[in-house]
């Protein structure tokens, strides 16, 4: 797996930039146009990197002074099927699925703890969810919400602000929790409050048995544990880009559903349920900050160690698309 570098570097740098390039073993398909890029001006070079050591590259670029004086913009090829792509990914320690491009970990926790209106909007619709599901004990629509709720971003955000020392990302992350989480409990608790006033809900509806949904707001410690799991789940596959294991830490803790319960324990001041639901929000808030934390800060200093002792471990893996590595050619 490789990535693609398209750097708009200034006149003055792109010597430098180019034998940087042209010298690393990691690096292939080398291309430069002088004099071609208007804003900002300068030339444009692009590149192919084995994504192993696209972090390597990316930190090398930047100590010359590219990201404050030129452009860098990175992406991933669907497809890579040349010889030379599978020769650098035998060159490269370790598995490219295993590869951190810890600046891309910082973008994304960037944009995690921006405050949207999408972001808002999606937390309230969950939290409306987690709240019907309290009232009908539908487990069904536990999950729902849990798949609708945006919290992880900005908790992810916090972890790796810790990580980094950027204690104005921590704040920021943290701010948006908060703040998103009053005002969508809020808006629902009023919601609550008026349909009680129709008659169509009742303290009984939330404080009966509810064998589906009274996890939500009963902590103990598997709560502490599964939030735990979750957030360690959750950094790992932020950091490694496994999108797709995102859904499984959604539907793991259950935040946004204690957010429902907690709302409709506000609407209809059942104190129990209120203080129940806050202790869930928090026990899990704080469970996966912790273990975020943790893995990052393992991954920051060990990953590469572990990841190559891996490979040596379970043997040299196999070129992508029936590729072969490039051969010395034949004595003789």
């Amino acid at each position: 797996m490789l990535v693609h570098f398209r750097l708009t570097v200034p006149d003055d740098l792109s010597d430098r930039v180019r034998d940087l390039l042209v010298d690393a073993e990691c690096v292939t398909n080398v291309t430069l146009e002088s004099g071609i890029c208007v804003d900002p001006e300068g030339d444009l070079i692009e590149c192919d990197v084995a994504r192993e050591k696209a972090g390597v590259v990316l930190h090398q670029l930047n100590e010359l002074g590219l990201d404050e004086r030129g452009g860098i913009v990175l992406s991933t090829p669907l497809s890579t099927p040349f010889a030379e792509a599978s020769r650098l990914e035998e060159l490269a320690p370790g598995h490219p699925d295993d590869a951190v491009i810890w600046e891309s970990v910082e973008a994304k926790a960037d944009d995690g703890a921006q405050p949207t209106v999408s972001y808002v909007v999606f937390l309230v619709l969950a939290v409306i969810l987690a709240a019907i599901a309290v009232i009908t004990d539908s487990a069904i629509l536990v999950v729902g919400a849990m798949v609708v709720g945006p919290e992880f971003s900005a908790i992810a955000a916090a972890s790796v602000g810790i990580v980094f020392a950027r204690w104005g990302l921590v704040g920021r992350s943290l701010q948006l929790l908060v703040f998103s989480f009053a005002f969508a409990v809020g808006v629902v608790a009023v919601l609550a409050w008026l349909v009680s006033l129709t008659g169509a809900l009742d303290a009984e509806m939330i404080t009966r048995p509810r064998p589906n949904t009274g996890f939500i707001w009963h902590p103990d410690m598997w709560s502490f544990v599964v939030a735990l799991v979750a957030g360690a789940a959750g950094v790992l596959a932020l950091a490694i880009e496994k999108t797709a294991t995102m859904v499984g830490v959604f539907i793991s803790v259950t935040t946004v559903p204690a957010a429902g319960n907690l709302a409709l324990g506000l609407g209809l001041w059942q104190s129990s349920e209120i203080v129940g639901s806050l202790e869930q929000l928090g026990t899990n808030v704080l469970g996966m900050v912790i273990a975020g934390v943790v893995v990052l800060a393992v991954m920051r200093t060990s990953w590469t160690w572990v990841t190559t002792q891996a490979e040596r471990l379970f043997g040299q893996r196999q070129p992508r698309g029936g590729l072969k590595p490039r051969r010395q050619k034949a004595e003789g």
